[in-house]
């Protein structure tokens, strides 16, 4: 899998959603071109993001979208997802490693270069790097008014697998994250909380697209 093509990455959260379901908020992004998908729902049980899972697994596949479960390796089995993603609070990169094999794809949360290197050197497949920007929705201790893309390109620089950048990104301010050096921006409001979902993943690529990775 490429995950040097993922621009854009869709963190699910039904609870911003207007009122829709996740289904439909992933549908409606996968029609405007998503390329990853992550199940978040950290408000909902272990059985609420199992079933949605399941019915998130079956929509993602038939598409070929990459789905990655946050945090749960167990829901992230049980579903036979691609991948999980961990924060610094989560198990560790090597132990989820362990319980999930060679082929799956694990996504490590960094917001230093110190964090984004120990991920790598564990064996971290993509990095989660933010809050970029300050943002409601993803809480990040020490990251109040955003990281900034400064550090994005540190991070860049010190790792060679894809970042994606994360937290408070717009498809006003996504094309600095990549001119950093970031592989792709995930959004959870930027999509989830939009008129129209599929609108808004559209414009989101492209304005990564615009960008002139030469510059």
């Amino acid at each position: 899998m490429n995950l040097n093509g993922w621009q854009t990455y869709l963190v699910t959260q039904e609870s911003i959603s207007a009122g829709r379901s996740t289904q439909a908020i992933v549908e409606a992004a996968i029609a405007g071109g998503i390329d990853v998908v992550q199940l978040r729902e950290k408000d909902t049980s272990a059985q609420q993001r199992y079933e949605l899972g399941r019915e998130l697994r079956s929509i993602t596949a038939a598409h070929d979208i990459p789905l990655i479960v946050n945090d749960r390796v167990d829901i992230a089995l049980a579903i036979d997802a691609d991948g999980v993603h961990v924060g610094q609070s989560d198990l560790p990169v090597s132990v989820v490693r362990e319980q999930l094999g060679t082929d799956a794809l694990i996504g490590c949360s960094a917001a230093t270069v110190d964090e984004a290197t120990a991920a790598v050197d564990a064996g971290a497949d993509y990095l989660g790097v933010g809050a970029v920007y300050g943002t409601t929705s993803k809480k990040v201790a020490g990251t109040k008014n955003g990281i900034g893309t400064d550090r994005v390109a540190k991070i860049v620089d010190a790792v060679d697998v894809p970042v994606i950048g994360i937290g408070g990104i717009t498809a006003d301010n996504a094309a600095a994250v990549i001119e950093a050096g970031a592989t792709g921006v995930a959004v959870i409001s930027e999509i989830t909380a939009a008129d129209d979902p599929t609108t808004a993943t559209q414009t989101l690529a492209a304005s990564i697209t615009e960008v002139d990775h030469h510059v």
